[in-house]
């Protein structure tokens, strides 16, 4: 691969990461990293309607995924990064051969062909 296809995609993934960092901030500010009397700006010290309680205890069992995902892409993507350094990026990771263009538009992060993961989500699903 050229090293201005290189450049190109390190920073789409650049991009990418800064915004998924900005995302796991706002999740944690937002959600995570409050109690049930602030994140519903309730000032009373009377207690919750056990519904009320529920739907809060919901919404943060979803950041809480939500925080996860993002985790791993930010991880997924710091992997595609440290690949353009070694100079490995855009090669499947199992059969070796390059990566389409294409493929690497749509996911910079992507470490395998499309042939490869097409295999690999047959054989999580069980389908063919």
């Amino acid at each position: 691969m050229r090293k201005s296809d290189l450049k190109k995609y390190e920073k789409l993934l650049l991009k990418k990461k800064n915004e998924l960092l900005e995302n796991m901030g706002d999740i944690m500010k937002d959600r995570v990293g409050t109690t049930t009397k602030e994140s519903t700006g309730d000032l009373s010290s009377y207690s919750y309607h056990m519904a009320d309680q529920g739907t809060d205890a919901m919404e943060r069992e979803l950041a809480f995924m939500f925080a996860s995902k993002t985790g791993r892409l930010i991880y997924h993507v710091d992997e595609a990064l440290r690949r353009i350094n070694d100079g490995s990026y855009g090669k499947c990771i199992l059969c070796e051969r390059q990566i389409s263009k294409a493929r690497l538009e749509a996911v910079p992060h992507a470490r395998l062909c499309i042939e490869c993961k097409s295999a690999e989500e047959e054989k999580k699903t069980g389908r063919k």
